[in-house]
């Protein structure tokens, strides 16, 4: 399936290649048309459809709660020292 693909990609670049080089034109002889469609009358279904409810609201009711305490401890923390590299002196010219 694979090899299909890319032949037909191969031999569109092909085609695209040989029309921007001028090897290849191509030019319409006569003018196309749509084809004609004719749509007779016709008749929506009936549908009769039944939804249920949603109600919503608010119910006051007593439920247990967690509570977060907050308490300061001594902890280790790692710390990085970045220093930067001395400017570089200029070399003298060689001679």
């Amino acid at each position: 399936m694979r090899a299909i693909l890319v032949l037909i990609g191969l031999l569109a670049l092909g085609v695209v290649a040989a029309m921007a080089t001028g090897m290849l034109t191509i030019n319409q002889q006569t003018g196309g048309s749509l084809p004609t469609v004719s749509v007779q009358g016709g008749e929506l279904p009936k549908v009769s459809a039944e939804t249920g409810s949603v109600g919503i609201g608010n119910t006051a009711k007593t439920v247990e709660v967690p509570t977060v305490e907050m308490k300061k401890a001594t902890v280790v923390l790692p710390t990085i020292d970045v220093k930067q590299a001395p400017a570089a002196s200029p070399t003298p010219a060689a001679k």
